[in-house]
């Protein structure tokens, strides 16, 4: 679904870019231009950022929980 229509970023190139090692909000608006124009998409687009993040750190710690 499209977040930011001026920028044309969609949910799933905010997932991506946190997927490809972004872990800010600040990293995820510099690489995909969002909430850079108008900025009324900078709430959700920031909430998908936080919830993105926080399931990549969920999914590390999971690895790490069968380390030996």
């Amino acid at each position: 679904m499209y977040v930011c229509v001026c920028k044309g970023v969609t949910d799933h190139q905010i997932r991506q870019q946190v997927s490809d090692g972004a872990r800010s909000w600040r990293e995820v608006r510099e690489a995909t231009g969002c909430a850079t124009q108008c900025g009324k998409c900078a709430c959700y687009a920031k909430s998908i950022t936080r919830d993105a993040v926080q399931e990549a750190r969920q999914e590390a710690d999971m690895g790490l929980a069968y380390a030996v």
